[in-house]
């Protein structure tokens, strides 16, 4: 039987029947699970066997940044699997070398020297256990609503609900509020200590001991848990905080990163260079597991001097590392920061006229393509649609909303009571039109929901 021959019987019932039995999925009752089989993409599009068509509005796990299969990034892949498809990270390697130097060029201030991972939770764990040898201390700072991956160090950090089922975790983490200014967890007084972020910070060291605290870990904007952007001047106060007391200052950017805010890294929003930039996702649009540790100069030079007791086989996989190459080569050519920027203003304009006619609208906030719609029963009292961590009925607004859209040809994503609209960075006008008209089509469901609650 050929190649041509095999792939013949793989029918979408083949693969759904295949799947259904042999695959465990992420996060998921497997009985419960009837994924559907999708038959390819292209751009800001993908569809399934049956030929329905979906505007990926999601980017799939907001990885897909410059959409699906982009010619320039299918051919430096295939172009290096002819030419290397592995080597050992103990060996110099084009692709690696090429990768690292165009990290130093492209990342802000000082960062320099990159480890290339398999993905954002390796990142963030070497990053740690970097973090405590350069410094010689042992506590980490995290935030509640955060997501750092699902490896034990990552899932430790990480404050989300999922952490729960993998407790107990590692030691050492401790905890800080998030600047969430729509429910801010002070009442948000004038100055606010927790969204101001400094204040909040020095009264969590002072019942921690500074001198014991390596790293303060904070996704730049928070995309799962919430989609928040930092209020002017937070991040500035975390780092003047972080620099007063020795500790180490790591920005996971695996979402934000990569043009997904309207620059090329969240940071650069507000002028804030970390110690460490954890990047992935958007990195090489995940057509191969990739993700990186990017340190300062003065890290950079302890590792000169230190042994580094992190690795991996598959760290600066040659195929992956030429995926990044071409990616960081086609978001300078096509403008790709540009666009999600201009694209993401078009996004949040089409977003404020539906907060006009939606009255279960609470809030807009984003930036560029990263854009969430928090959904509320009652405008004035701020009460969620769903309540925190809804599962089963209490959750049914939201999941109504996500599966309406769907059958439009909208593919979103929710977590809690928010819209998450993080689409590709390479999407144009007429797709953004085409999401909010749908979006205001089925918002109707949460302005119904939100009346008879």
């Amino acid at each position: 039987m050929t190649t041509s021959d095999v792939a013949s019987t793989w029918d979408a019932e083949r693969i759904r029947t295949a799947d259904k039995e042999f695959v465990i999925h992420s996060w998921s009752n497997q009985g419960a699970v009837n994924a559907t089989p999708i038959a390819g993409g292209l751009g800001a599009w993908f569809w399934d066997y049956d030929g329905n068509r979906y505007l990926d509005f999601q980017s799939q796990l907001v990885n897909m940044n410059l959409g699906h299969q982009h010619p320039k990034m299918v051919e430096a892949i295939q172009a290096k699997a002819a030419e290397m498809c592995y080597i050992g990270p103990n060996y110099a390697e084009r692709s690696r070398a090429e990768l690292a130097e165009l990290m130093a060029e492209v990342t802000p201030g000082d960062l320099k020297m990159s480890f290339f991972t398999t993905g954002g939770a390796a990142a963030n764990e070497n990053a740690i256990r970097l973090a405590r040898h350069v410094t010689g201390r042992q506590k980490v700072v995290a935030r509640y609503r955060s997501y750092h991956g699902a490896t034990a160090g990552a899932i430790a950090m990480t404050g989300d609900p999922r952490r729960w089922h993998a407790e107990p975790t590692p030691s050492g983490v401790v905890r800080m509020f998030d600047p969430y200014t729509y429910r801010c967890s002070a009442g948000h007084p004038d100055p606010c200590p927790v969204c101001t972020g400094g204040p909040h910070l020095e009264e969590i060291l002072q019942y921690e001991d500074p001198t014991s605290v390596a790293a303060v870990i904070l996704e730049t904007v928070t995309g799962t848990n919430g989609l928040l952007p930092p209020p002017p001047g937070y991040l500035q106060s975390i780092r003047e905080t972080c620099d007063k007391y020795g500790i180490l200052l790591i920005l996971d950017e695996v979402m934000a990163g990569f043009g997904r805010t309207g620059e090329w890294f969240a940071c650069d929003n507000y002028d804030v260079t970390p110690d460490i930039l954890i990047t992935a996702k958007g990195l090489n649009s995940g057509y191969v597991p990739l993700g990186a540790m990017t340190v300062n100069e003065e890290i950079s030079g302890w590792l000169m001097k230190n042994k580094f007791w992190g690795g991996q086989t598959y760290a600066g996989h040659p195929l992956a590392c030429a995926s990044g190459v071409a990616s960081i080569e086609i978001m300078r050519e096509e403008k790709i920061v540009e666009n999600s920027r201009e694209m993401g203003q078009r996004l949040r304009a089409g977003l404020d006229g539906l907060a006009e006619r939606h009255p279960s609208i609470g809030e807009i906030r984003g930036l560029g393509l990263f854009q969430g719609v928090e959904l509320v029963k009652d405008r004035s009292t701020r009460e969620p649609l769903v309540p925190f961590n809804a599962v089963g009925p209490a959750a049914a607004p939201m999941g109504a909303i996500v599966a309406a859209a769907k059958k439009q040809g909208l593919y979103l994503s929710a977590n809690n009571n928010v819209l998450r609209l993080t689409p590709p960075l390479v999407i144009g006008a007429e797709d953004i039109d085409l999401a909010v008209g749908i979006l205001d089509d089925v918002l109707g469901i949460a302005d119904e929901a939100a009346a008879t609650a």
